[in-house]
């Protein structure tokens, strides 16, 4: 006997999934100057970021799914940040954290990157110098909500549903 579309199981397992996928993220902080410094401060227990599910700070890339890149990225440091993030298990998200990882900042010089998305792409960016914690925090929100549009779009996609009639 064949069950035609999807089973009940199937349709609840999708769903608890998606939902433990965009509320459970495991960040990678990749601090390089003072943007790490409110990195600490957001994980604390005054900002409590616990509550959104981001209590679990990894410094592993291959057990982390979030990758937030705080301060100046050099020339020197891009093949690290680079080799750092192919190391991340799909899905994986990046924040780019302060002025400097998102446009260089004010060092306007040769041996600084002018933003992380020459090396990598960048899901979110955090503006400021130094960005506060609610930003920070705000920033990885929208990732969140992110995640939560691409999961529904990948669901509503011709490609993924079956014809009604198919054998």
């Amino acid at each position: 006997m064949e069950v035609q579309g999807e089973s009940w199981l199937t349709t609840k397992l999708d769903a608890f999934t998606d939902w433990a996928q965009k509320n459970s993220f495991w960040p990678l902080p990749f601090g390089t100057a003072c943007c790490a410094i409110e990195f600490m401060s957001t994980v604390s227990s005054h900002y409590d970021m616990a509550r959104f599910g981001y209590e679990v700070v990894r410094f592993s890339p291959r057990q982390s799914d979030l990758l937030i890149v705080a301060g100046t990225i050099t020339d020197k440091m891009a093949p690290v940040l680079k080799k750092i993030y192919e190391q991340m298990p799909d899905p994986k998200w990046v924040v780019s954290m302060g002025a400097c990882a998102c446009s260089g900042g004010f060092y306007r010089a040769y041996h600084v990157m002018q933003g992380i998305d020459e090396i990598i792409p960048v899901d979110v960016y955090v503006p400021g110098c130094p960005p506060s914690p609610e930003g920070l925090m705000y920033g990885i929100l929208q990732v969140k909500e992110k995640v939560d549009r691409e999961r529904k779009a990948l669901k509503r996609s011709p490609k993924n549903r079956k014809p009604k009639n198919a054998a």
